[in-house]
């Protein structure tokens, strides 16, 4: 009997020993197991924000917005192949493939995404409607004509932006420096785009105050972007091409037809100025771009929902002017005009 009780003391004991020994492996276990968890947090290796770019066609105005976005985020520490990836569409100018863009990005998991112009813009309301992925978007002349806002005060779902609404009337009014006793100008756009339709009503309004008659030449696609340009020959005093995706993709058309011809071309934005246009007061696209990145930051912050961010305008517009151009198309710019430029190109 006693030989009994000392076997099952041992055996107790040996119990308690192992049983301590579970113990002492499950904690350095569950030590270990944290300590690779700080690891793998401390390296960032979580996964990076994923954001979408929707954008209608490549040109250096749409493209400087995308840039200035980009750029934005960057600086503010959202590094592309780090902290963040962008996944990038563009539709090639065709209302389809922005739809079908649209739904695309709407089917990717994004945490947010960006349309650049008015027709991506509208493709990817369209296909995030009823969700809380937050769209922003930029280049777009009026939210609340192409339906993506129901004011620019209070956007009302999950898109809000940017607008490059131009200053028609200014715009319009340079034509005066250069032919003083102008009557006539000539506006090219795609009667498809929400956006230039809008512009082209404002030229009209513009064009009865300032008393000039507004001709139009409207286009479908950039293969027909020339001809409407030749169709103002001996007609306008002035060509002027606003914002318009489809024009200003093929600008390089516009501005042989206009320094052939001795045609003063107006443009719409800064950029159009540099590749070749003679002047305008308008936007810095990459500017705007930023000021999108800047909207898109307090979003992704959480200090901010689109539904409650207004639409927001560019601060300040910039005088744009080409001298090379001006000799092109056989006129002079006035000196008082040089003095105010805040862009000169020569």
């Amino acid at each position: 009997m006693k030989a009994l009780r000392l076997g099952r003391g041992r055996f107790f004991v040996l119990v308690l020993a192992v049983l301590g020994l579970m113990v002492l492996l499950a904690g350095c276990g569950q030590s270990q197991e944290g300590t690779a968890d700080e690891e793998q947090a401390d390296k960032g290796t979580t996964e990076p924000l994923k954001i979408g770019i929707s954008q209608f066609v490549e040109h250096p105005a749409l493209d400087a917005a995308r840039n200035g976005f980009v750029d934005e985020l960057r600086e503010a520490g959202y590094v592309e192949g780090e902290t963040v990836e962008y996944i990038v569409e563009y539709a090639q100018a065709d209302f389809s493939v922005a739809n079908t863009v649209a739904e695309k990005l709407a089917n990717e998991g994004l945490d947010m995404i960006l349309a650049i112009a008015t027709p991506s813009a509208q493709a990817v309301a369209k296909a995030t409607q009823g969700t809380d992925l937050p769209v922003l978007f930029t280049a777009v002349t009026d939210p609340v004509a192409a339906e993506l806002v129901d004011s620019m005060e209070s956007p009302g779902g999950n898109v809000t932006g940017t607008t490059d609404m131009n200053p028609v009337y200014e715009q319009l009014e340079l034509v005066f420096e250069f032919v003083k006793e102008a009557k006539s100008i000539g506006i090219i756009y795609n009667a498809g785009e929400v956006n230039s339709v809008v512009q082209a009503e404002m030229a009209k309004e513009a064009g009865a105050d300032l008393g000039l008659k507004i001709l139009e030449a409207t286009v479908s696609n950039t293969s027909e972007v020339k001809q409407a340009a030749q169709s103002f020959v001996g007609k306008v005093d002035a060509i002027y091409v606003p914002t318009d995706n489809t024009v200003v993709s093929a600008l390089e058309s516009v501005i042989q037809v206009a320094e052939e011809n001795d045609i003063p071309l107006l443009v719409g934005e800064g950029d159009s100025v540099k590749r070749g246009g003679l002047a305008t007061v308008g936007l810095d696209y990459y500017l705007l771009g930023r000021q999108t990145g800047e909207m898109a930051l307090r979003i992704l912050k959480g200090e901010a929902k689109p539904a409650e961010m207004p639409v927001e305008k560019q601060k300040e517009m910039k005088l744009y002017l080409n001298k090379k151009a001006a000799e092109a198309m056989g006129v002079e710019i006035p000196q008082d005009l040089l003095e105010k430029a805040d862009e000169l190109y020569e």
